[in-house]
């Protein structure tokens, strides 16, 4: 057997929670099982006709070769119209946008492209599963600020400042939040960027891929809401979640020029270029109608009214309401130290294995994203699957509480 030394950067990572989750629900689905997965962050609806169609049309038009390293101009000159019309940010689409393959991807490049050992990333927690191991990877070190219920889980001034040091040389904001849905207002971020000011090193990557999903609070982003971050600031967004086109890995940002130069020269050297068909798809999303997203966000607003409804009563549950993207992050410390089929469940870890294998429900403990005990459940699924999901979930529950 060949021995295959393993590099010591893919030691301090560990594969995505939320990604194993969703496996394990595809095996029992697989072998059979009524299983209903509320595990990924993926919307359940279609990409839109006029964007496939978009898509399918490149094919025929022959745009099927390589491109600029960071994408077309076409579709460049489509997210710099975007940030415009809808943040009132003003960038060259020609130096100070990039477009990378899947915004995960780009916030990987941006941490590659800038991080030296030693150098710290401020990261709010409840966070993105992904955000701390990215950082590691890339020679970082991940601080976690600690956020709270009380706060509506958003990140406090006070709470930035305490986790800033000399060696923090990014913040990462995520608003609306996954896992929790909260939205960071105009004020929040004022506050925040008091603070920002005060150390003018720090570059901030603010996560706006939930921007076009939102119930109960205006979306703002931080360079629009404190212009005098402007240029320190990543300001990211994509295809995935408000245009349905997870697996056509589009991502998208601007920011200062010598961060997207830097950018450029990674994606050279590692992706090429991103999927040519999807770029054009791309083009047609930001171009084109949005007239569904009215409809598809009052879809997402009546699932999460009926789950915050059922669970209200549910024991051992406790919930904040999402102010935005299609997540609920329950608490559920009512339900630890019970006891199961003679099993004791001790953790969230605990909880999600237990209702997995006893109800088949697929939800991802609190842990991965950095806090505990809670669950995240995405209710990006159909309705009829989320009203048989909340019974399962609450038949669970009531059956610990017995």
């Amino acid at each position: 057997m060949v021995n295959v030394v393993l590099s010591q950067a893919l030691g301090r990572i560990a594969p995505s929670p939320t990604l194993a989750v969703s496996q394990k629900a595809r095996e029992l689905k697989a072998a059979g099982e009524d299983v209903i997965a509320l595990a990924a962050g993926e919307p359940d609806f279609a990409t839109p006709e006029h964007i496939a169609e978009a898509g399918i049309q490149a094919i025929r038009d022959g745009h099927t070769g390589y491109t600029a390293a960071d994408g077309i101009p076409e579709l460049k000159e489509a997210v710099a119209a975007k940030f415009e019309r809808d943040n009132g940010l003003s960038y060259d689409p020609g130096t100070e946008v990039t477009v990378t393959s899947g915004g995960k991807y780009l916030i990987f490049a941006a941490m590659m492209a800038t991080l030296n050992p030693g150098d710290e990333v401020v990261v709010p927690a409840p966070y993105w599963v992904s955000y701390p191991d990215i950082v590691k990877l890339c020679g970082g070190t991940p601080v976690i600020a600690e956020t709270s219920e009380a706060a509506g889980f958003r990140l406090t001034p006070e709470v930035l400042e305490a986790a800033i040091t000399p060696k923090t040389k990014w913040l990462i904001l995520n608003s609306p939040s996954n896992p929790t849905g909260a939205v960071l207002s105009r004020e929040d971020l004022r506050g925040l960027g008091e603070v920002l000011l005060r150390h003018p090193k720090i570059m901030v990557l603010s996560d706006d891929i939930y921007e076009h999903i939102t119930y109960d609070a205006e979306f703002a982003t931080i360079a629009e809401a404190v212009p005098a971050l402007k240029e320190r600031v990543l300001t990211m967004n994509g295809a995935s979640k408000a245009y349905s086109m997870t697996g056509w890995r589009i991502g998208f940002g601007a920011g200062p020029k010598p961060l997207i130069n830097a950018i450029r020269k990674l994606l050279s050297q590692s992706t090429t270029n991103p999927c040519s068909i999807s770029q054009w798809a791309a083009v047609a999303a930001l171009n084109g109608d949005h007239g569904f997203l009215a409809e598809r966000n009052e879809a997402f607003r009546a699932r999460r009214d009926h789950l915050l409804s059922v669970f209200a009563d549910a024991p051992g549950l406790s919930v904040v309401r999402p102010e935005g993207a299609f997540y609920l992050y329950p608490k559920v410390e009512g339900l630890i130290g019970r006891s199961l089929g003679g099993r004791m469940l001790e953790t969230d870890l605990d909880v999600a294995t237990a209702l997995l294998e006893e109800e088949k429900v697929a939800l991802v403990p609190g842990t991965a994203f950095g806090t505990a005990p809670y669950l995240r459940l995405s209710y990006a699924a159909s309705m009829a699957e989320i009203e048989e999901a909340s019974q399962r979930i609450t038949r669970f529950c009531e059956r610990l509480a017995e």
